[in-house]
């Protein structure tokens, strides 16, 4: 669907979006809960599309706890979940592995228990050294207090020949106290120790994408994220439309200079925005309209006038700043636009 949309500007929805598609792939961190809480308005939001009749499945890059640990987390938080619900890198990445591997092999983990436990429902034996004859290396997120010798352990068997496997490249992650460390800057480690390049699963990968239709059955999907370059990357990569969040990592200023496959279908400001139909965006010449703002390019920098929903506001200039940029990547000015609007 994604593919066929019109990438100059945010689309619109008449009808709710959970009502409009069938299976919200929502990603957990940054989206629905930061450092373990629960982000606000998610736990209502999320009730209020499964009471209707969405189905909601979790779609997270982060390796490092079981759907098991994560459902029963969504579910203190008052997201009733099952461990079917929730799909991981480490399972994309199991099965990664599983393809190319034979039944039974061992694969040395460098990892939490979510990537041990994915590896044995494919077949796979985890074992923890370089010297306990592994046929690969999987590399997955391991949590902040990481060993910095499970790495050493990496190099040397990949420096060894063995092929490497990674759950996701992420290269942060977010927490209650900020933006930390992902597993794309453990891998980075990993990779200038040994000059070699790992096989990735997690989004926006075509593994995690096809993980995903095989675990939910979604018919008319829709990608919930707070990441341009894992979620709506890989939405556009799959050929589905998208929700950006402004709750996590992504802020304004970065979704203006957003290329096209970095560009989501909506955004809102976190997600009630499946609750609600999406505003059109529309074109007047070389201005765009969105409720009561307009947005144009004016000497080489982002306008906006009006007033009413920041948004609205928002999603006009998205419209001004990506038809500017066509293919590319807007370079415009565009502070003093997004100044009076408090995003």
């Amino acid at each position: 669907m994604s593919h066929q949309q019109d990438r100059s500007r945010p689309s619109g929805s008449s009808t709710a979006l959970s009502e409009a598609y069938d299976t919200a792939l929502l990603d957990l961190d940054g989206v629905v809960y930061a450092g373990g809480e629960a982000i606000g308005h998610a736990v209502e939001s999320l009730a209020r599309a499964r009471a209707g009749g969405m189905h909601l499945a979790y779609v997270t890059n982060n390796a490092l706890r079981t759907p098991d640990a994560v459902a029963e987390h969504l579910t203190e938080l008052g997201v009733p979940a099952e461990p079917s619900d929730v799909i991981t890198s480490a399972q994309a990445v199991a099965r990664l592995v599983a393809d190319q591997l034979p039944p039974g092999v061992r694969v040395l983990a460098i990892g939490g228990e979510g990537l041990r436990v994915a590896l044995r429902e494919r077949g796979l034996v985890p074992v923890e050294s370089a010297d306990d004859d592994p046929a690969a290396v999987v590399q997955g997120y391991g949590g902040p207090d990481m060993a910095w010798g499970r790495f050493a352990e990496a190099s040397y068997a990949i420096r060894r020949g063995l092929p490497w496997f990674a759950s996701n490249t992420d290269l942060t992650i977010p927490g209650a106290r900020g933006i930390a460390p992902g597993n794309g800057a453990a891998v980075e480690v990993v990779r200038i120790a040994t000059g070699a390049e790992p096989q990735v699963a997690g989004k926006p990968l075509p593994p995690m994408h096809r993980e995903t239709v095989l675990r939910t059955g979604a018919k008319r999907p829709i990608v919930v994220g707070d990441r341009l370059d894992t979620d709506i990357e890989g939405a556009f990569n799959g050929g589905v439309d998208s929700l950006l969040v402004l709750t996590g990592v992504t802020d304004a200023a970065q979704l203006l200079a957003a290329p096209p496959q970095h560009r989501p279908t909506y955004v809102d400001r976190d997600l009630r925005g499946l609750l609600t139909g999406q505003p059109e965006v529309t074109p007047a010449g070389d201005t765009y309209r969105c409720g009561g703002w307009t947005a144009a390019v004016r000497g080489g920098r982002l306008a906006l006038e009006g007033e009413g929903e920041a948004l609205d506001g928002l999603r006009a200039l998205c419209a001004a700043a990506w038809t500017f940029a066509g293919p590319g990547v807007c370079e415009l000015e565009t502070g003093k636009a997004l100044a009076g609007l408090g995003l």
